[in-house]
């Protein structure tokens, strides 16, 4: 009962793992955020290197014209980071349904069981 097993190697969940599809559309989204890359989608080629370039610029923290991998980092964090906080504001809106600005754990429960209760 107590005899260790074989050590099996876990996968990495679906969603978090890296593919190269065609249109790199993990990158895309990682790159610019998910709305961004919406908005890219629509673009002419030109406009899209236009505002990739400016894009670039902004990612250049040292202004030395090349990026660098911790520039890139700094980047997609922001970029992940900015989107967190941009879901849990839409979040916050659906559970706040007395719209006090506060989540009482009844209206927690009503946004996500109120079906159920």
């Amino acid at each position: 009962l107590g005899k260790p097993t074989a050590r099996q190697e876990r996968a990495r969940p679906a969603a978090a793992q890296h593919e190269d599809r065609p249109g790199f559309q993990y990158d895309h989204e990682a790159f610019l955020g998910k709305e961004e890359a919406r908005s890219f989608d629509q673009l002419s080629p030109e406009e899209s290197r236009e505002r990739l370039g400016k894009i670039v610029d902004r990612i250049d923290d040292n202004k030395d014209g090349y990026l660098t991998t911790e520039e890139l980092k700094n980047w997609i964090k922001r970029v992940q980071k900015r989107y967190i906080y941009e879901n849990m504001a839409k979040v916050w809106k659906d559970y706040d349904l007395n719209k006090d600005n506060k989540i009482a754990w009844e209206e927690y429960k009503q946004a996500t069981y109120g079906y159920y209760l």
